[in-house]
């Protein structure tokens, strides 16, 4: 029997991650949208693209929320992205944008409660860790079975920019970041290897830490280049996080997930290594940090908290 993987939203990133799973041909596709007929026809141009492409698979779309009905995994992208006021210059402030975010996927979780009990939920609408804590809240889902894609692509930019500054392929770049979705994210240099050899012994401090700057503004950077966020690598990170789910390829990937006492955090969740698998996060691995790395990832979890309690629950 097929997989069904929904897409909660079918703007930029939604789409894209549909592409991407498409691709892979991890089972068939729905798309829900607000906007009327965006979501049916995003999934008919790509179901179009199939023979050309090379996969085979139902993708489907459709306004009306029924349409998540029963899927195995649900992707939430839905929501105000990090865009520029053309007029202001600015962009919407924390308070702002979490508070629209909230009402958006508070009703998403109360659809995928509905229609989609047993569904592992994949959240990408920012700020990610708040966004995971009003999924809890609403569905009352199992923590294991709410996942923020966050890490994932933290850690493909990081492996991009190193890549990118020895010359080497980033398939042979191992490295981690952890801790929140933002400037306050923590890119693990001790743990950072190039085909084993350590990071270090390849790129100065100085230089490794002005590409970990880089790294933690990396979605600023993107913004400011086109004006709204970046979705080719969110879509491609997301798709990354449900192959390895639905595939039970038990991978580590760097995800939002509920702490139980891992690196001495409760009930918050905040980005750490988990062990991804048919059930959603099977395990948190616990890393040796140093106190360099310690004392960011408090402040990192510090800046989540803040966050999170703008949310009233």
């Amino acid at each position: 029997m097929k997989h069904k993987i929904a897409l909660y939203g079918a703007g930029n990133v939604g789409a894209t991650t549909a592409q991407w799973l498409a691709q892979k041909e991890l089972g068939d596709i729905v798309l829900f949208d607000i906007n009327e007929s965006l979501a049916e026809g995003k999934a008919l141009d790509l179901m179009q693209a199939g023979p050309a492409a090379g996969f085979d698979c139902s993708i489907l779309g459709s306004d009306n929320p029924d349409i998540i009905a029963d899927a195995d995994v649900v992707v939430v992208s839905a929501g105000v992205p990090r865009r520029k006021n053309p007029q202001t210059g600015k962009y919407p402030g924390r308070d702002e944008l979490i508070k629209i975010n909230q009402a958006v996927i508070e009703q998403a979780s109360a659809h995928i409660k509905n229609l989609a009990p047993d569904a592992i939920v994949i959240m990408v609408t920012n700020p990610i860790e708040a966004m995971c804590h009003v999924v809890k809240q609403i569905t009352g889902f199992p923590s294991e079975r709410i996942i923020g894609q966050a890490g994932a692509l933290d850690t493909t930019r990081y492996k991009t920019f190193i890549a990118m500054e020895l010359g080497v392929s980033v398939k042979d770049v191992n490295g981690m970041v952890i801790g929140g979705h933002g400037d306050a994210m923590v890119p693990l240099p001790t743990h950072t290897t190039i085909s084993g050899i350590p990071v270090l012994e390849l790129i100065h401090e100085d230089r490794l830490e002005q590409i970990i700057h880089r790294t933690t503004h990396g979605g600023g950077e993107i913004v400011s280049l086109l004006g709204y966020s970046s979705y080719y690598a969110p879509a491609a990170a997301t798709a990354l996080t449900v192959e390895s789910i639905l595939r039970d390829q038990r991978r580590l990937i760097p995800s939002a997930v509920l702490t139980h006492g891992e690196y001495g955090y409760n009930d918050l969740f905040i980005g750490l290594p988990a062990i991804l698998g048919k059930n959603g996060v099977e395990a948190i691995v616990e890393l040796n940090l140093t106190d360099k790395e310690k004392m960011k990832l408090q402040h990192s979890v510090e800046s989540v908290k803040d966050v999170v309690n703008l949310l009233g629950y």
